[in-house]
């Protein structure tokens, strides 16, 4: 490779249990040798992020789902991200996401969903989350993968009376399991276009 391979998780923490999530996506990217990852809260996002964002080979998005789309703050920065989409900056990276909700199903698809759109609209490509649904047969059980059973992302559980730290582990998990799998995919993706003539 004659450049560093890079991932960015592009996130708003809410509470704390989406930015515990995006500790666990990290954890998946670092875990793959020659990717390097790149953590950005978008709700305090600053001029030099949005060139860390640029020089990334793939994006991650997150954030909580409240009221049945991704919070006010990454809403924000995705409006603010039209500059980019205006010069195409963010076109061929790859992209996933992430959210958390504090019912089991939550609306977390919608979220998900919007953040595939907005993948779309900047010309990139989506990493889905590559897991079958757990915990769906009377063999399986809470500590499954993919517990809740999303495809298009890593979903994650928190109860509304629970601090970050009482996450549950499937989720942590499953959300590793997207970083690596991002990680993995983008270093492939990096060594073909360097192969390409």
């Amino acid at each position: 490779m004659t450049s560093e391979v890079r991932v960015a998780v592009a996130y708003h923490g809410g509470r704390g249990h989406t930015a515990r999530l995006a500790e666990a996506v990290e954890a998946g990217v670092k875990a793959v040798e020659g990717v390097l990852v790149d953590p950005i809260d978008v709700g305090r996002i600053a001029a030099e992020d949005w060139f860390r964002l640029d020089d990334a080979d793939a994006i991650v998005f997150g954030a909580p789902t409240y009221m049945g789309t991704a919070s006010a703050a990454f809403h924000t920065f995705a409006e603010a991200s039209s500059r980019r989409w205006f010069t195409g900056r963010w076109t061929g990276k790859l992209a996933a996401g992430f959210t958390n909700s504090g019912a089991k199903a939550g609306d977390k698809s919608s979220t998900l969903s919007y953040f595939a759109t907005l993948a779309a609209q900047h010309g990139m490509l989506w990493v889905g989350l590559g897991l079958r649904p757990g915990w769906n047969t009377t063999k399986g059980g809470p500590g499954d993968l993919n517990r809740l059973g999303f495809h298009l992302g890593a979903a994650a559980q928190s109860n509304l009376d629970e601090k970050p730290a009482a996450m549950h582990e499937s989720d942590l998990a499953t959300a590793e399991h997207l970083g690596g799998r991002v990680a993995r995919y983008t270093l492939q993706f990096a060594l073909g276009r360097e192969r390409m003539p």
